[in-house]
């Protein structure tokens, strides 16, 4: 439908002939919503009070103690510059809130409802007239506007990338906000600007964005910073008068009167503090820690509970990213090679105590993975491009090399070395050298400690094979800022998915993030096969056609060889302090600890 007013002007000012032209030229049709989702198919409807996977009658009281590791040196979450405080997201609204029990869906928050016409070409924000910040002003779509460009001129690269289809945004009144798109083809675009945050214009205007500081943001989430001891803690304070506290999509959430995070050095110390009563939750990533350190005491005698719960998270690629803008790292055949001088039988039996799955998709442990050979409509997307891929991605998806998990793997290593030599190296003196004599020599930079017993196990294998793998081992400011400018050979990285992969592969995979400082493109992927496949899935018109395209992307990236696999894990480890209930409901997509309340 188009609203009265648009009418009322067009009647002013339009001759008779013209607006009959209008009449006769059937505008599209447009849906007015609570929510949004890819397929319409919305598992809350209209009237719902609440998420299934809360408790609307929680309490609010209490306090919820966190943990961090390393330090922040500024509260601006959204520029490339500084490292920022963990937790900071709280402050802030989005224009809707995502439901954790479907796999992408939003339902109205700063944005009560949303207009939305069929062939998706644009979308409107009808704000919530409540809408408040912390100073008490109203939100208004001057800020939405004002924010959408702060983001995309002066935020980090991604944001760019993230809204690049958008043409142009606009404040149609006080409480309604449109976005017009390219075209219709991205059916996701709208949910990508409904998880747009909200920042208040009249602060903005007064400060420098682009400085990494220690200034108090404003904002109008339900919590606010509190207190701060700069790089040590931060602790934020429920808004008692949160303009949103009671709308469905926060009704049984946010019930901790206060959260705060204290910083540590590692995760060792870190542990150790948490079972000394430091502080209340802490999720575990380290298997060894998880089977032999959550003992004593506070364990046995249940004031702290140590549990297991499943979710149907993607899980996405882990592993050691080569940066293919090193010379070494050039030839797919290297790379390729350096995966089988890795035993993860080996570290999983001594490391992990058996704990995990190898990884083998960049979308594993979800529908989107690859498995076996390509069925024909993914054939269909990749025939094209036949003289341009390997020919293993049209007979079956990469399968991993494995081990008996004992250390032999000799035969792995005779296999690698075949490989290196195809590329063009070989071994003198004990040493991998290139045709001009130049040693095969890099660096593994971690900003973990916990991380080099993976790692000397496999610079011993590789140290057979004549490469030299040296560790570099840095704090987590340095570790971030190299990262964003893509110093270093070889880096651990986690390359999280969603059920709904859409825009962000371009800037995990695209040809135009490769060179952009601060994407995450980390392996400097640049091939048009990817930027094809991707378009594939931004467009894509149907869930399945998503899943096809999807799939194509997968078996493209796997035998591309620009990540060496690690492992994933299907259930959230925590252990917590007892003073906390749950509602009985867990969310599929999510762990909801904010929908957690205190004894």
């Amino acid at each position: 439908m188009l609203r009265t007013k648009t009418w009322l002007v067009l009647f002013l000012l339009l001759s008779s002939s013209l607006f009959c032209a209008l009449v006769f030229a059937a505008p599209a049709k447009t849906v007015l919503r609570h929510g949004l989702d890819l397929y319409d198919q919305l598992k809350y409807q209209p009237d719902f009070t609440h998420f299934d996977y809360v408790n609307p009658e929680a309490p609010k009281r209490g306090t919820l103690r966190r943990a961090a590791i390393g330090t922040f040196d500024t509260f601006n979450d959204f520029i490339i510059k500084g490292v920022s405080a963990a937790g900071v997201g709280l402050v802030y609204d989005t224009l809707m809130a995502p439901a954790e029990d479907e796999p992408f869906s939003q339902y109205g928050l700063v944005a009560e409802k949303v207009e939305l016409p069929a062939d998706r070409t644009w979308v409107i924000f009808h704000l919530n007239s409540k809408a408040r910040f912390h100073d008490g002003r109203p939100v208004t779509a001057d800020d939405v506007v004002f924010t959408f460009n702060l983001l995309t001129r002066k935020g980090q690269p991604m944001y760019r990338r993230y809204y690049a289809e958008v043409t142009g945004v606009e404040a149609l009144d006080k409480h309604q906000v449109k976005f017009s798109f390219a075209n219709g083809s991205n059916a996701e675009l709208p949910l990508i600007v409904g998880q747009l945050v909200v920042l208040p214009k009249h602060f903005w205007e007064k400060h420098d964005f682009s400085k990494a500081d220690l200034t108090i943001p404003l904002g109008s989430g339900p919590y606010r910073i509190k207190s701060f001891r700069p790089g040590k803690s931060v602790v934020y304070e429920r808004v008692k008068d949160y303009w949103a506290q009671d709308l469905p999509v926060n009704k049984g959430r946010y019930n901790f009167d206060t959260v705060s995070y204290d910083y540590y050095r590692d995760t060792t110390v870190s542990l150790e503090a948490f079972k000394a009563g430091e502080y209340d939750f802490r999720m575990e990533y380290i298997a060894k820690n998880w089977a032999t350190l959550y003992t004593g005491p506070p364990f046995t005698d249940g004031r702290i509970i140590k549990k297991e719960i499943p979710h149907k998270i993607p899980q996405g690629m882990q592993g050691f990213v080569y940066n293919t803008r090193r010379p070494i790292f050039k030839d797919r055949r290297v790379r390729e090679a350096l995966i089988y001088a890795f035993d993860f039988e080996w570290s999983n039996k001594n490391l992990f105590y058996g704990q995990y799955t190898r990884t083998s998709s960049y979308f594993s442990n979800s529908e989107l993975a690859a498995h076996g050979p390509p069925e024909p409509a993914e054939l269909k997307l990749l025939q094209p491009y036949a003289g341009q891929l390997p020919p293993g991605v049209f007979r079956d998806s990469y399968r991993l090399p494995t081990t008996d998990g004992y250390g032999n793997i000799r035969n792995n290593l005779r296999h690698a070395a075949r490989l290196l030599r195809e590329a063009g190296w070989v071994v003198k003196d004990r040493r991998l050298v290139n045709a001009a004599g130049q040693p095969f020599t890099f660096e593994i930079l971690l900003n973990s400690p916990a991380f080099e017993r993976v790692v000397l196990p496999f610079k011993k294998n590789l140290a057979r094979l004549g490469i030299e793998a040296r560790i570099r081992l840095v704090d987590t400011a340095q570790y971030l800022n190299r990262i964003r400018q893509f110093d270093f050979d070889m880096v651990v990285w986690n390359f999280g998915q969603s059920l709904s992969p859409g825009n962000e592969q371009r800037y995990y995979w695209g040809a135009a993030a490769a060179d952009t400082p601060g994407s995450r493109n980390l392996a400097g992927v640049k091939d048009p096969v990817v930027d094809a496949l991707i378009e594939k899935i931004v467009h894509a018109r149907t869930r399945q056609e998503l899943v096809v395209a999807v799939k194509a992307l997968d078996r493209v990236l796997q035998w591309g060889f620009y990540v060496l696999p690690h492992w994933h894990l299907s259930t959230f480890r925590i252990a917590y302090w007892d003073k906390f209930l749950q509602p009985e409901v867990h969310p599929l997509y999510g762990l909801g600890l904010m929908t957690w309340w205190c004894k």
